[in-house]
């Protein structure tokens, strides 16, 4: 009608199929400039998000806490094992943050949150710590897995010793989602004094990392036994288990708590299989007076930038042993369970010297194949 009205005083009004013609072209005209507006504003709004979404996946891999756009935060969480997941969120103008904590919240948690998309793929770890039992290998996880950098299984998986049969698809599926940048790891002490471990391992993959916490072989076993017997109360006495003939000297090397500590002769059947430069080597002892220092080694090893330092650690005197500061998101401080830094059983001394005298030539060995002496004397 509008049209009609303004045309009518323009067009003369015999022309008035000229004027209907002008007014509908008009309108389709104005029509087409509406459709091209929307259809802008929504690809700019898809972009913007977009956008959003890949800057929250690259400060994630970063592993920083960075600032994104004022209008836009995005958080992470953890399902049940331990995934975690990206969200991104609408947020007020004034609330630009990134919500990041993986580097203290990299455990198995629950997950309330249904609405956030998990990321990362699961792969075979590139790195597994194998050994040795009593050793101090949970602390070197623990302490190494408030890396952003780093995914680990909490739990000993045993599939290179127990579950082999399962086949690798199995093994995959226990490991934790990971970024590309990410590198995966697990645990099983008892793969070091495995035989096949070493074979297996390296068909999985020859480039695989290996880790190894060693700790001087006497205190070793008796903490060993220390652990048994809190479980099995009438256990023979250490010295019965450790000497087929105490008198004579004879030390029983079947008995697994001694054997272990038998490192060279472990070794020897690692080094079939790997070179001496894809085996690291953590001292216990350092672990409990040094932590910064063992986990910065560790990080070199692992190709990863030193994160975790002397700022992270403080030492339990109760438990004799380093914990973990007060990460942001609890309120107390992180050690290890209960049976981390347990009191050994006493042993007579004469008892200790048999076994000093029965590993000083396995110890000098073992010094000698990795170049490093651990002062176990």
């Amino acid at each position: 009608m509008a049209c009609m009205l303004l045309f009518s005083r323009v067009v003369p009004s015999s022309n008035r199929h000229t004027r209907t013609c002008i007014c509908l072209f008009s309108l389709s005209l104005s029509l087409s400039y509406l459709c091209y507006c929307l259809i802008f504003s929504s690809d700019a709004i898809m972009q913007k998000t977009s956008d959003s979404t890949q800057n929250c996946m690259r400060l994630m891999s970063d592993g920083g806490k960075k600032l994104l756009h004022k209008s836009l935060f995005c958080t992470l969480s953890s399902d049940s094992r331990g995934t975690r997941e990206l969200s991104l969120h609408q947020g007020n103008q004034s609330n630009g943050t990134l919500n990041l904590n993986t580097v203290w919240n990299n455990t198995d948690r629950p997950n309330n949150n249904t609405g956030n998309v998990k990321f990362g793929n699961k792969k075979l770890p590139n790195a597994i710590i194998v050994g040795v039992k009593k050793g101090g290998t949970r602390a070197v996880l623990e302490f190494i897995r408030i890396h952003p950098d780093v995914r680990a299984v909490g739990t000993e998986t045993h599939f290179f010793d127990r579950n082999y049969d399962r086949g690798l698809d199995w093994y995959r599926s226990l490991m934790p989602r990971t970024l590309d940048s990410q590198i995966a790891m697990e645990k099983t002490p008892s793969y070091f004094v495995t035989r096949e471990t070493p074979r297996r391992i390296s068909a999985m993959s020859k480039d695989t990392k290996l880790i190894v916490v060693v700790r001087d072989p006497v205190t070793r076993a008796i903490s060993d036994y220390t652990q048994t017997l809190s479980k099995t109360p009438d256990l023979p006495s250490f010295q019965d288990l450790a000497f087929q003939n105490q008198s004579l000297g004879l030390v029983d090397t079947s008995w697994n708590a001694i054997r272990i500590g038998m490192y060279a002769l472990h070794l020897e059947n690692w080094l079939r299989y790997f070179p001496l430069c894809q085996i690291h080597f953590v001292s216990g002892e350092r672990l409990i007076t040094d932590p910064a220092g063992e986990l910065a080694r560790v990080q070199d090893f692992l190709g990863l930038k030193r994160i975790v330092t002397d700022k992270h650690f403080y030492f339990n005197r109760t438990k004799g042993f380093p914990c973990l500061k007060k990460p942001e998101s609890s309120s107390s401080p992180r050690c290890l369970g209960k049976s981390k830094g347990r009191t050994h059983i006493q042993i007579d001394g004469d008892t200790i010297e048999q076994l000093r005298d029965f590993y000083r030539p396995y110890n000098i060995k073992f010094y000698e194949m990795v170049g490093h002496d651990f002062r176990w004397e």
